[in-house]
């Protein structure tokens, strides 16, 4: 297969906190525009990957730093010469749009953009498609790959098809944190009693780790995930969830008859700077999980999707999209609120819990439903889309000291053809 490697990165400035009011545009960990930041250490590691093709960086800024920020983002790259990149920042976004409305596709920026996670991906995924390759690998600008192999697993199975025939169209592989473990961190303490993420999760990648190297999948690491073409040209992220968009769509492809599937034999490190705003990261999964059960409750009402339930996702992540969430969320943020730093963010998310993002969930919990629609007529319009290839290349290239390197491959396969080979796997 012929995988684009996708790196979303995400560069702030000294006005971030009164730019970015809006609930999808706060993200988890953000690179300050004078520091260093983790994306270096990243493309690093990516040197020693066998058989490494394309890589595109997504550089995601507030407004007031993002041609600045690009020329951040294409420095650090420049210090790594033998890779090759295309740098996609504000200006190759305005070509994008632009052969888009040319194509008669408009009205889409907040759905593909460098504004929101789900919006991010997407417009990775046009690019993708666009350049034609067949195949898109998800990373973070936070994490390490050791293993030399690691685009080799990547496509280990995808486009394949299971023992009952199934097409594996995408699949994840899991995080090493900083202590060498695949576990989560989370502690077993009273204030987390009716909040208990983390011991669901380990719960669930406990049992996943001792099955056969691909299963069906509970459970998606975005900074880990490889999306294959028939995928993503029928199905594409939602840019309404503020964080978790990952798991989301592994959900939007159950309801849409697919599935995502683990590797327990593919991984990476994750080491993510520390975070102290765990009180507005509470939030912000406040909004997520509300969100995600409007959208889950509202999508049994169309009667051409799968219907995918709470008791389908035990034991991760079903315990979240129960009835009595926002009555757990409250007290969870309360009982959080006592002893936890960034107190006063914990309170305001229990005020939240009962307000706005309430009203956030009920009032766009929709709007998923009918871009989807839209989107495989606009994966089919930019698809090795010659014009806007020339136009990106030229942009956002940044120049490989090998002739070799710099040969972008855009080798697409017929869409109607999957290998018939037959994989040792748990359907």
């Amino acid at each position: 297969m012929n995988p684009a490697l996708i790196i979303p990165t995400f560069v702030s400035g000294a006005r971030r906190r009164s730019e970015s009011k809006g609930v999808v545009s706060r993200y988890d960990h953000t690179t300050d525009i004078h520091s260093e930041g983790e994306l270096g250490r990243c493309l690093k590691s990516l040197e020693g990957v066998q058989d490494i093709g394309l890589i595109v960086i997504l550089v995601s800024a507030d407004r007031s730093i993002e041609y600045e920020a690009v020329e951040k983002v294409r420095a650090t790259v420049a210090e790594h010469p033998t890779l090759n990149v295309i740098v996609i920042g504000v200006a190759e976004l305005a070509i994008v749009r632009e052969r888009m409305e040319q194509l008669g596709i408009e009205r889409v920026s907040q759905q593909i953009g460098l504004v929101g996670y789900g919006a991010i991906r997407n417009l990775g995924l046009v690019v993708t498609c666009a350049l034609g390759f067949d195949a898109a690998v998800f990373i973070d600008d936070d994490e390490i790959i050791d293993d030399p192999a690691f685009l080799a697993k990547a496509m280990y199975g995808l486009g394949k098809l299971t023992k009952n025939g199934i097409p594996i169209l995408a699949k994840t592989g899991f995080y090493i944190n900083d202590e060498g473990s695949y576990l989560s961190k989370w502690k077993d303490k009273w204030y987390n009693r009716f909040w208990q993420q983390g011991h669901a999760f380990n719960k669930w990648i406990r049992k996943a780790m001792k099955g056969p190297r691909l299963s069906r999948s509970n459970h998606v690491c975005g900074g880990c995930l490889a999306v294959h073409k028939e995928a993503f040209r029928r199905l594409a992220f939602d840019s309404w969830i503020p964080r978790g968009e990952d798991l989301d769509y592994m959900l939007d492809l159950r309801m849409f008859g697919s599935d995502i599937w683990f590797d327990n034999q593919w991984q990476l490190r994750h080491l993510p700077p520390p975070s102290p705003h765990e009180g507005a990261r509470f939030r912000q999964d406040i909004f997520r999980w509300l969100y995600e059960y409007a959208k889950l409750e509202y999508s049994h009402s169309l009667i051409d999707l799968q219907k995918v339930t709470a008791g389908s996702l035990e034991p991760y992540p079903g315990p979240f999209l129960e009835k009595g969430l926002r009555r757990r969320i409250a007290i969870t943020a309360f009982l959080r609120s006592l002893v936890r730093p960034d107190k006063k963010a914990y309170r305001r998310a229990a005020k939240d819990a009962l307000t706005e993002a309430t009203y956030y969930a009920e009032k766009n919990c929709t709007n998923y439903f009918e871009f989807q629609q839209i989107w495989p007529q606009i994966m089919e319009r930019v698809d090795s889309d010659k014009i806007m290839t020339t136009a990106l290349v030229q942009s956002a290239l940044i120049e490989p000291v090998s002739q070799q390197a710099r040969q972008i491959e855009t080798r697409p396969i017929d869409p109607g053809m999957t290998s018939q080979i037959r994989l040792d796997l748990a359907d």
